[in-house]
């Protein structure tokens, strides 16, 4: 019997399997993002914006995909991004992420939107990272913070795109919303789609319980089943650069701004201090219509070069994407759907797979594009195809 796993060729084949398995409002919820889906689109084609000049002749029999971020060596330039309510599409699908993140010596970062306690991840792979959602106001975001450092994270990525919360209609035409709320639509996409609904959630609820939002703040939130408890998303739309700066005085580790795409934010968090930035739009998730961070990525790093560690997500689905990201000044890439699709293929496995693909993809374009390192990629192998005629 061969593996069950060969026929997945590319991070793409994932995203097929995953649709046939979930039931329809879980598949929409990670699929869909905010409006008419505009920032989601560009996320795909913008890569196509630029093209490669490769090198040729080049001895690139010892190329390597090795990097080093924030200090830390890992074995390829990407992780895994933090994707919301994971174990509810996979089981226990927040720990498996970790783990095939730790086995393959990439960084993983924990979402706060998360239903497994972020002790029980950072203990499963202690090198992980966690997202906040963090409200503005100052006791909340001490007593996160605390905990936190307490479970022993590193590294803390605060999200600043969530000002409110977006218009995600796609997810109400789907039947999504957060809490579940029980209805006959939902209890005929469970019995329609049995082997999520025994292998996910009924094992969920026998060897768990029911699951709650378990990291929004430092206390336990709402349960992700509920016919009339509303979440609590705090007052997100008050947070601002002082409370930036209090967590950098609280936060003993390294610290990671998420949601960035205009250079001037860029330079004010490098003025603060942070560790690094993430030029992201949230997966096209918040403001419809909002350009694609690998738009965005240029100028930034022409603003602030390497004072301060620049990452990118949204998008990446290729080896070629990620290279083309690498070029343009980005030091690392987070790649979010692709895995959690592959987590509810087939757990821990699949997402091994899934990164060995990405990998491999990489490590053969770098042997087509000319280069033996990962710091050796730079501007000279991408040219903007408007520019070319």
């Amino acid at each position: 019997m061969g593996d069950p796993l060969q026929k997945y060729l590319c991070l793409n084949d994932f995203e097929t399997s995953a649709r046939r398995r979930l039931p329809r409002p879980l598949f929409g919820y990670i699929a869909g993002a905010s409006e008419t889906n505009a920032s989601l689109r560009y996320n795909a084609e913008d890569f196509d914006t630029y093209a490669f000049r490769p090198r040729v002749l080049r001895d690139v029999s010892g190329r390597s995909t090795r990097t080093t971020l924030l200090g830390e060596r890992y074995d390829a330039p990407f992780g895994i991004a933090p994707m919301g309510i994971s174990a509810l599409m996979a089981y226990r699908g927040d720990v498996v992420l970790a783990e095939a993140a730790a086995k393959r010596r990439i960084p993983m970062i924990m979402s706060g939107s998360s239903l497994t306690r972020l002790e029980e991840v950072a203990g499963a792979a202690p090198g992980s990272w966690f997202q906040a959602y963090l409200p503005g106001e100052p006791d909340r975001i001490d007593a996160l913070v605390d905990r936190v450092q307490c479970a022993g994270f590193q590294t803390l990525v605060l999200t600043v795109d969530t000002a409110t919360l977006a218009n995600r209609e796609n997810n109400i035409r789907a039947g999504f919303s957060t809490p579940l709320r029980p209805s006959l639509r939902l209890a005929w996409q469970g019995i329609s789609h049995p082997r999520w609904t025994i292998g996910t959630f009924l094992r969920t609820l026998v060897t768990q319980g029911v699951p709650h939002f378990e990291n929004s703040y430092a206390d336990r939130g709402a349960p992700i089943i509920s016919s009339n408890i509303m979440r609590d998303f705090g007052r997100r739309d008050h947070l601002n650069w002082v409370h930036l700066e209090r967590i950098l005085a609280r936060w003993p580790g390294k610290l990671v701004v998420k949601g960035v795409l205009h250079p001037d934010d860029a330079s004010r968090v490098h003025d603060v201090g942070a560790d690094g930035l993430i030029v992201s739009n949230h997966g096209g998730r918040q403001l419809d219509g909002t350009m694609s961070p690998i738009s965005a990525l240029p100028e930034i790093v022409a603003r602030i070069g390497n004072k301060t560690t620049v990452m990118v997500d949204g998008g990446f689905r290729r080896g070629t994407g990620i290279i083309k990201a690498l070029a343009l000044g980005a030091r690392f890439v987070f790649v979010g759907r692709p895995f959690l699709y592959a987590a509810v293929v087939a757990g821990g496995p699949a997402i091994r797979k899934a990164i060995d693909i990405l990998k491999s993809e990489i490590h053969q374009d770098m042997a087509l594009l000319g280069v033996v390192a990962i710091d050796d990629i730079d501007g000279s192998f991408v040219v903007r195809r408007d520019r070319l005629a």
